[in-house]
This record gives structure tokens, sequence and C-alpha cells, in this order.
């Protein structure tokens, strides 16, 4: 522990000189993007759009076949709250003496400031009676030394019941986000952020059932969470389109969705560079209770909401009918550069 409080506050002295350095002009400013970067998103559409068909159907083929890890929340099982009388106790020793009681999974969670400790035991076969001599042989196991204060049994009814709730929960957030952005922007950008979205949690489900990371409430959590930073970084793209789209009434739709990804590029990668070292902390240190969590967010957030903001949530619009409505413009040697045209792109070629 001393060794760790070390580091940390090594690390937090050399990012406050580093900032003071950079603030005081001794040290450039770091761009990661350059201002003018003009890469051609749009054209991986005919890759990006194939690529994640096949994946969401292997998802969902893994998902109905291998099916997901689902953790005590969900299974139900025996639930104990308890406490060391005299000395705090340590959950190495304590998780040592419950696996070799051979219940299978076992879950320890300490929280609070008492060195108060959650133990989680997966619904063992045989009824409630079952589930009673689960609370006697943890009770004979650990001795006279603890103080329970809570002993719950968690039946599938309950599981069931939690399962239901967190499913509910989803389906009113995608709606709520559909909801939003139809009145935020238009029906176009509201369904091509829902199929975005969706896609999103495709995908994670497929992968914490290639995986078999724990399914409870903490993967309910990360999904509604991974819903929320993926809609956050595709509004941020949309906002810029729907801008382009007022400034730019004679550009192609292709050269203004390029600019709109590229002009919000360097926030992209900031936000997910920092985002993946706080999540890759919390993967690494965070221990056991919140490890679904965490690998859930790092695939989630970091992996795919990247890749669908810029490949999939962007190109859908011009599937989707955005672009139908611009004004078409065929430009004659008499006529002047149109100056609502940003240099280096075309305008729009005329429909027949």
């Amino acid at each position: 522990m001393a060794t760790q409080t070390i580091i940390f506050w090594g690390l937090g002295a050399a990012a406050a000189v580093l900032c003071l350095l950079v603030l005081f002009g001794v040290i450039p400013h770091l761009r990661i993007v350059p201002d003018d970067t003009k890469f051609d998103f749009v054209r991986f559409r005919r890759i990006s759009f194939p690529v994640s068909a096949v994946l969401s159907i292997l998802a969902l083929t893994l998902y109905f076949t291998h099916g997901l890890n689902f953790g005590i929340d969900f299974k139900g099982g025996t639930l104990l709250e308890i406490q060391g009388k005299t000395t705090p106790l340590q959950i190495g020793s304590l998780r040592t003496q419950l696996d070799a009681l051979g219940y299978g999974e076992v879950q320890l969670q300490e929280f609070g400031t008492n060195g108060e400790i959650l133990v989680r035991v997966a619904e063992q076969p045989g009824g409630e009676k079952a589930q009673q001599d689960v609370v006697t042989r943890v009770k004979q196991t650990l001795g006279e030394n603890v103080d329970y204060r809570r002993v719950e049994v968690v039946g599938p009814r309950v599981s069931q019941e939690l399962l239901g709730y967190g499913t509910i929960g989803i389906i009113a957030a995608i709606f709520c986000i559909l909801v939003y952005l139809w009145f935020r922007f238009e029906w176009q950008f509201a369904l091509g952020a829902m199929i975005a979205n969706v896609h999103d949690l495709v995908l994670t489900i497929g992968f914490m059932s290639i995986t078999q990371v724990d399914f409870d409430l903490t993967s309910i959590a990360a999904l509604l969470t991974i819903l929320g930073y993926s809609l956050n970084d595709t509004v941020v793209i949309y906002d810029r389109i729907r801008e382009m789209l007022r400034k730019y009434k004679k550009l192609s739709m292709a050269d203004l969705l390029n600019i709109s990804i590229n002009a919000t590029l360097s926030r992209s990668i900031i936000t997910h560079v920092t985002v993946a070292g706080a999540l890759l902390a919390l993967l690494l240190f965070g221990g056991h209770a919140i490890h679904s969590f965490a690998a859930t967010m790092m695939f989630g957030v970091v992996l795919v909401g990247t890749y669908t903001s810029i490949f999939i949530a962007s190109p859908i619009l011009i599937y989707l009918g955005v672009a139908e409505g611009r004004t078409a413009h065929i430009e004659t040697p008499e006529e002047k550069p149109d100056s609502s045209t940003p240099p280096g792109t075309k305008p729009a070629p005329a429909r027949r």
C-alpha cells in the first residue's frame, strides 16, 4: 500500500509540473491531430457496413447458442454481509476458505469503511434446503470471529425480475434516445443514432458471450453507460454535420461528412484515450468485483463506440436520405468560385 501511495503522489506531482510548464509556455501545446486533416473516412462505408453486419449476425448467433455467463444476481444464490469482530477480514484468505467448500462461483466484495465484505454464493441444486445448508457451512468455515450483519437467499424468481427490469431499462433508454434525437435533429439523425447504439449493444453482448465474463447488474450498468457514451460521441459529430449542412449547401454529402468527422477528430481521440486510460486502470487494479464492468466498458466504449461513431453513424446518413433535399448546382465558366464551398472539395453534382 505504501508503494502504491508513493507512485500515486509521484504521478500527480509530475502531471502538475507538466501542466505548469505548458501553461507558462515552456513546453508547447501538444497537437495530436493537425487542423487541416482531410482523411476520407466515408469511403470505408463499403467495407464497414458489411463487416458490421457480419459481426452483428455472429454476435446474435453466439447469444442464442453459447449464451451469457449470468452472475448470482440473475441466477439466484446466497448473500451474506459479514464483518470481523476484532480484526478486519482479508479477502484473499476468505476466498481460499470459501472456494474449498466446492460451491462453484463465490463473489467477494469489500465495501464501506469498517471492513464490511459482501459474500455471494451461486445457487445450489436442491431447493431452499440446499441454500440454508450453504449458510450453515459458510458460518462453520468462517468461525466465531465473524459478525453476520445480513443473510439473504436470492431465489430464481427475484433473479428473473432483476433481469427483466434490466432489459426494460435498456429498451427504455434506447426509446428515450430516439425521441430526444428526433426533436433535437431530424428523424434521419435519430434513426441513424439508434441503429448505431443497437449495433454497439449487439457487438458488446457478443463479446460478453464469447469471453463469458460475468453478466450481472454491473453489466447492465455498463451497457447503459455505453449507450450514453456512444450517443454523446455521435451527437457531437451530428451537430457538426448539421452545421455544415446549413453552411455548405452546394457541397456533396460525402465531402461534408468527411469535413465534419475530421473537424471533431482531435476531440474524439483525446476523449477516447483518456477514457481508455481510466478503464484500463479499473480493469487491472479494480479487482474481481468490477471486472465484468471494466471489461465490458473497455470493449464497448473504446473499441466499438469509437468505430461506430465514425464509420457507421455518420455514413449511414447518406443511405437515410439526408442529402436528398440539397440544392443542385452546375458551375459555369463565367461563375465565380462558390464561397460556400470549402477549399479542396467539389460541389455536389447536379441531378438530372
